[in-house]
């Protein structure tokens, strides 16, 4: 089975999550944290097609990217050749910079799926941001999420981008035997052409939500200060974004 963003499919993603995501909205969100925090530059985690990218390029906020898959890096350099992008993983990349702030975005946390990795991923950023930077993620809500998968749970997408027709249908639902609030989420991307359904991948995938006394532990224990912690609606899931100072 092909991953979803590798040979090719990386532009499903690309296609179906501008269908479901306001890039412009998110631009707007992200960036008034940033300067209200009177930050000027910011290393975006998780950037994946590029997408909210083309909006800080294009801002007084001097961006830069980066994202574990490289497809979706090359992905994001094709739309946004005055970038700035990077191959790496959160938990250990090395750029050789740091900056004013650090922002995680479209749940990527969720694949943080062990404490080990979360406090390396911390460390790690804390070793990029500057004196007093910021970071500001989303994590997926385990107290509000878990009762409305409990017994699993079917969520269809359904998209039509440049003439083509995508479906995903997700199946989610709490893994009880593993430590911390796990779930599987398995999903089909299918595309309809003349009326027939043709399945084009699968992604099965094992994810963390999060609580918010976790990341108040979690952010206090590598010296950060929480600032706010904003409770947002997203696609799918119920979010909460933390704003946290380095100290």
């Amino acid at each position: 089975m092909q991953s979803l963003y590798t040979n090719g499919f990386e532009n499903i993603y690309d296609d179906m999550y501008q269908t479901f995501i306001d890039y412009e909205k998110e631009f707007q969100f992200y960036s008034e944290i940033i300067l209200k925090q009177q930050k000027k530059d910011v290393l975006e985690i998780g950037c994946g097609s590029g997408r909210l990218a083309s909006h800080f390029i294009n801002s007084p906020i001097h961006y830069s990217g980066m994202d574990l898959s490289n497809e979706m890096v090359e992905l994001s350099r094709s739309k946004n050749p005055e970038g700035t992008f990077y191959n790496g993983n959160m938990t250990g990349f090395n750029l050789n910079n740091r900056y004013d702030s650090i922002i995680i975005t479209a749940r990527t946390t969720s694949y943080l799926l062990n404490n080990i990795a979360i406090q390396k991923a911390i460390k790690n950023i804390s070793n990029h941001l500057n004196d007093n930077g910021v970071l500001c993620f989303d994590f997926i809500d385990a107290s509000r999420f878990f009762p409305s998968i409990k017994n699993g749970k079917t969520v269809i997408h359904e998209a039509t981008i440049n003439d083509k027709n995508y479906s995903r249908i997700s199946y989610m639902k709490p893994n009880v035997i593993k430590e911390n609030f796990m779930f599987q989420w398995n999903a089909k991307y299918y595309q309809t052409i003349n009326g027939e359904q043709t399945l084009l991948t699968e992604d099965q995938s094992e994810v963390r939500a999060f609580t918010k006394n976790e990341w108040e532990l979690f952010l206090n224990l590598n010296d950060f200060k929480i600032i706010e912690m904003i409770d947002r609606k997203s696609y799918a899931f119920d979010t909460y974004v933390v704003v946290a100072q380095k100290q």
